[in-house]
C-alpha cells in the first residue's frame, strides 16, 4: 500500500496493490476517520516531518485541506487530507546536505524512499518523495535552492479516509 504522492491536485498515483486488491491508481485506504481526526493526524505528520530539517528559520504552513480522494469513492463518505508548507532557513547555506541527510534518515523513521534526485524543471530542484505506509502518508520535498528566496516546499498527503458510518464529508 504505498502512496506515492504526485504534484498535481490528484496527488496521489499509487504504487501497487493494497490489501483490498486496489489497483496502481486508486488511492490506499487510511481507514475510518473523522475530519477533525484526520487532520490532526496529517498536521502531527507534518510537524514530525519539519521537525526533522534541525536548522533554524521560517516556516509557511498552509494548514490542512480535505480533497476528494479522486479515484471514483464517493466524495460524501471518502476523503484525503493535504498539508502543504515552506521553510526558508536563516541562511540558504544551510541547506545544503539537507536533502541527502533526509534520504538517509528518514527509512529509519518508517519511510520508504520511492523518489530521489533531480526533477525536470530548468533549475533541477532535487526531489524526495516517502511513503509511510504504517501512518498511511506520503511527502514530496522539493529543495528549491535557485529561487530567490531559497526553501524546502513540503507536501504531505493522507491515502483515503472514511468517514464513521452515519457520518458525511462537508470539509471540501
Amino acid at each position: 500500500m504505498a502512496l506515492s504522492l504526485g504534484l498535481a491536485l490528484t496527488l496521489i498515483t499509487g504504487c501497487g496493490m493494497s490489501d483490498s486488491g486496489q489497483s496502481d491508481n486508486s488511492v490506499p485506504s487510511a481507514g475510518v476517520s473523522n475530519l477533525a481526526d484526520a487532520r490532526e493526524q496529517t498536521e502531527r505528520a507534518a510537524k514530525e516531518l519539519l521537525d526533522l530539517i534541525k536548522i533554524k528559520g521560517e516556516t509557511s504552513r498552509g494548514g490542512v485541506r480535505i480533497t476528494e480522494c479522486g479515484d471514483g469513492r464517493d466524495p460524501e463518505k471518502h476523503f484525503q487530507t493535504y498539508h502543504p508548507s515552506s521553510f526558508y532557513p536563516e541562511s540558504p547555506d544551510q541547506l545544503a546536505g539537507v536533502m541527502e541527510r533526509l534520504r538517509t534518515e528518514l527509512p529509519a523513521l518508517g519511510w520508504k524512499i520511492v523518489e530521489y534526485g533531480p526533477d525536470t524543471s530548468r533549475n533541477k530542484n532535487v526531489n524526495l518523495t516517502a511513503d509511510n505506509d504504517a501512518q498511511s502518508f506520503s511527502v514530496n520535498i522539493v529543495h528549491k535552492a535557485k529561487n530567490e528566496r531559497p526553501n524546502l516546499s513540503l507536501r504531505v498527503v493522507s491515502g483515503c479516509y472514511q468517514v464513521p458510518e452515519g457520518e458525511r464529508v462537508d470539509g471540501y
